[in-house]
């Protein structure tokens, strides 16, 4: 039972519900399987993104996030992970954004080939990018009041986060305090991915409207 004003989930009901505990179950898969690559040892070139490869070996969309080029990379990108579980599980997720965010994930790589310069890419972070922009469009179609207002700073600070970061610009960039190079690009493809699968999922799946204020 959510509250009719701000669409929060009553203090009578805090069970998560099954599309909650998918959220979460995706966002520790994606974990699971970058934790495996590490401790594997597996050469980032067998499974990361190379849009040279991308119509031979298309599993590449969804095997690059389990790619990451140092522990530093790895840690910064399990925790994003969980930022996002958190973020969905609190906004209550639908099964429409579950599905959303899944179908982003791969989309997310295959956005990089506008820029076949950027010749490989592992890592999380804009799949992660494409989980918080689902949760946005969550929180801005079906709720009210606070909660409608989180969704849109969440969606103004994401948009305005790939803005600083020009995409555009070189593929790679190295920033103070970090040891491994971030793709700016795929935190846009993330954006946009994430964006349009929630748009969708809303438009062809959720049906339901959105929760509205007392009169």
């Amino acid at each position: 039972m959510r509250c009719s004003r701000c669409g929060a989930r009553s203090s009578i009901d805090l069970a998560l519900t099954a599309a909650e505990r998918a959220w979460i179950g995706l966002a520790a898969g994606l974990c699971i399987a970058a934790l495996a690559a590490r401790l594997s040892g597996i050469a980032p070139v067998a499974i990361d993104w190379q849009p040279a490869r991308a119509l031979t070996e298309p599993w590449r969309a969804f095997s690059a996030v389990a790619v990451h080029y140092s522990n530093l990379h790895l840690v910064a990108n399990l925790a994003g992970a969980a930022l996002v579980a958190a973020l969905g599980a609190a906004a209550g997720v639908s099964p429409a954004a579950v599905a959303a965010w899944a179908c982003a994930w791969p989309l997310t790589q295959l956005g990089l080939l506008v820029r076949p310069d950027l010749a490989h890419y592992g890592g999380l972070s804009g799949v992660l990018h494409a989980g918080a922009a689902v949760v946005a469009v969550h929180l801005i179609s079906n709720s009210v009041g606070a909660r409608r207002a989180i969704g849109a700073a969440l969606a103004a600070g994401l948009v305005c986060k790939v803005l600083i970061e020009a995409p555009w610009g070189a593929p790679l960039r190295v920033g103070s305090g970090w040891d491994f190079a971030t793709a700016p690009l795929a935190h846009a493809t993330g954006l946009v991915a994430g964006t349009l699968c929630a748009a969708a999922a809303r438009l062809f799946c959720d049906r339901s409207p959105p929760l509205r204020t007392d009169v």
